[in-house]
């Protein structure tokens, strides 16, 4: 049985390749759409809980209700599913990402680059695409307030999965000292918010060896460090008891330290960050190998700083004009090293404060309010 061979017209031909090339850029264009929505993707993040968001609208948070996690923007895959099933957790996360925003803005208040929040989404802006120390840092600090709040809230009594710690009795304690009352639960903490911070880390998929890989282990790493920080700034608490403050009985627990410890400690592990580069195995090693390896509680970065100095659209600076300085410091919040050499503008102003204040019986201050001109210098 022979094989019939059809033969093309010339007309049919260029259409069936025509039709070839359409579906070609067809396909072209679906993946430049997809790798787009990637970036918006990646550019939203779960630190957007800690800005003007649903989960802080008691009218929207009601457990059980499946629209909260759609309406949560900047979340994975994997942070909706838990969002999904622990959903009486997600107020306690936006209120870690809060405090780790507001330490990370205390923590630089006199630096160029400010932690400025720049919208509801990214949070950072285009500068947390940079694997910097600020970067480090941001991720560190953050991951370490969502321990914090999510430790307290089961001490406290509001989530359903928790409670008081169970951490066992310290060896050190005194034998005549009770191990008791109710401590911040630091496990749970620790191990919810390793569970759903991670979560967009690991979910991402990239080359072995590409630059992509490298933030993921850059990010799990720091990560890790802003949790580890707080547990080992946790300490042992007691209270009295006794006849007239005699103090003859004591009853400890397990009790967070206050945050602006972790945001301190964290800090000088940003000064002290150790710079990273991948090896042939896909490991992050240290760039220079005479200095002791970082430890799980160290910072690390994978790229230089860019300039905060001046306004950047492609790296995400805002600048230092208009930022105030000191004139008489020399340190990073002085004019000189504030305004990068371009001088500053001085002016005027009227401040308001309380004064004079007295206490009365019973059992009220009053105060006087007194003005006064203090001068203000303003970057160029």
């Amino acid at each position: 049985m022979k094989k019939s061979i059809g033969i093309l017209s010339p007309g049919v031909a260029l259409g069936m390749a025509g039709s070839a090339m359409s579906s070609k850029f067809f396909l072209m264009a679906l993946a430049i759409l997809f790798s787009v929505a990637q970036v918006v993707i990646e550019a939203n993040s779960w630190w957007s809980l800690g800005m003007n968001n649903p989960v802080q609208m008691s009218e929207v948070y009601i457990i059980g209700a499946q629209p909260l996690c759609s309406q949560l923007a900047g979340l994975s895959q994997g942070q909706k599913k838990l969002c999904h099933l622990y959903q009486d957790h997600m107020q306690y996360i936006g209120e870690g990402a809060k405090t780790g925003i507001k330490e990370c803005q205390y923590q630089f208040r006199h630096r160029r680059w400010n932690c400025s929040t720049v919208d509801n989404t990214s949070v950072f802006g285009r500068v947390m695409q940079i694997g910097s120390r600020e970067t480090a840092f941001t991720y560190a600090v953050s991951a370490a307030g969502v321990v914090n709040a999510m430790s307290r809230a089961c001490r406290e009594g509001e989530l359903s999965t928790c409670g008081c710690s169970r951490t066992g009795r310290p060896k050190d304690l005194p034998r005549d000292w009770l191990w008791g009352g109710c401590g911040d639960n630091i496990d749970y903490g620790y191990r919810f918010a390793k569970e759903f911070v991670d979560a967009r880390e690991r979910e991402r998929i990239h080359a072995k060896g590409s630059y992509e890989s490298a933030r993921i282990l850059m990010n799990l790493h720091n990560n890790e460090a802003g949790r580890r920080t707080v547990y080992s700034l946790a300490d042992v608490a007691c209270k009295c008891h006794g006849v007239s403050g005699s103090c003859s009985l004591k009853t400890c627990w397990l009790q967070l330290a206050d945050f602006r410890k972790v945001g301190d400690a964290l800090k000088e592990k940003y000064d002290s960050a150790a710079a990273m580069r991948l090896n042939s195995r896909g490991k992050l090693v240290q760039v220079n190998s005479r200095f002791n390896s970082p430890t799980t509680q160290d910072l690390v970065y994978i790229d230089a700083s860019p300039d905060y100095c001046v306004r950047n659209e492609s790296t995400g600076s805002l600048g230092t004009q208009g930022r105030l300085c000191n004139k008489t410091s020399e340190g990073m919040d002085g004019c000189e090293l504030m305004c990068c050499g371009r001088g500053y503008d001085q002016f005027k102003t009227v401040q308001t404060e309380r004064c004079h204040c007295k206490f009365h019986w019973c059992c009220y201050v009053k105060c006087k309010k007194c003005t006064e001109i203090v001068d203000q210098f303003v970057c160029k």
